[in-house]
């Protein structure tokens, strides 16, 4: 699960003002359909893990396992090219498709963890992303280069964890998922900052917030799977 964005950089905005309460509305549309998308994955991810026959399906043959993820890559980076020009409807049954496919795979950590430890680190993410996003969206300090410094990071840390699918390094493991950690901490930040710099300029046209929903849906499943690799009681 990786983060991409198609969105363009943000700028200052020039000659627009924008009024305060109509940007934290627009934000909180953004955190509306966020939760939305965390939902249904939730609600997948627990539907499947209570079918032991879905469950042979997907985790027994390793084709449909990576095909299905595979799929999720798709539909990312179509939602990415096509949420500005397709309606508003048409991009949000993209986006609530897609979370809930990633729902099947997500499947997955109620069969490595605890319920009580993933609740409790669930719970640790969303205060982290809720105190990272929040200081992104008030913060006059411009983190453009925290973000290009973290997307270089994502990069690595992609490659990292391709090379240990083969490699199985424990030592490898552990760095990444510390690294992991810090570089979608910063991309929390960074594009909640990003996303309040985009509507100033252009206001919600282009389905913003279902784009802007997607990117910290991303930004917070993957701080939530990297904090669960460190806290996560295994079964």
């Amino acid at each position: 699960m990786t983060e991409l964005s198609s969105l363009p950089s943000a700028r200052r905005p020039v000659g627009r003002t924008v009024d305060v309460d109509a940007t934290n509305a627009f934000l909180w549309g953004v955190y509306r359909w966020m939760t939305v998308g965390l939902a249904a994955t939730g609600i997948v991810a627990l539907l499947t893990v209570s079918s032991p026959a879905v469950l042979e399906v997907i985790f027994g043959n390793r084709i449909v396992f990576y095909g299905l993820l595979l799929g999720e890559l798709a539909m990312v980076v179509s939602f990415s090219s096509l949420a500005h020009r397709v309606s508003g409807a048409t991009a949000a049954l993209m986006f609530v498709g897609y979370a809930a496919l990633n729902g099947l795979t997500f499947a997955s950590i109620f069969l490595i963890y605890t319920h009580a430890s993933i609740a409790q680190v669930f719970f640790i993410s969303a205060g982290a992303f809720a105190a990272l996003s929040f200081y992104g969206s008030v913060t006059q300090r411009d983190l453009s280069p925290v973000g290009r410094f973290m997307f270089m990071g994502l990069i690595g840390l992609i490659i990292a964890s391709v090379v240990n699918i083969f490699w199985a390094n424990s030592a490898l493991y552990w760095v990444s998922t510390y690294a992991g950690v810090l570089i979608f901490a910063g991309l929390t930040a960074y594009d909640t900052q990003k996303l309040k710099a985009l509507y100033a300029q252009q206001g919600a046209s282009g389905n913003l917030a279902l784009q802007g929903a997607l990117i910290l849906y991303l930004d917070f499943i993957n701080l939530f799977l990297m904090l669960l690799r460190l806290f996560g009681n295994r079964r």
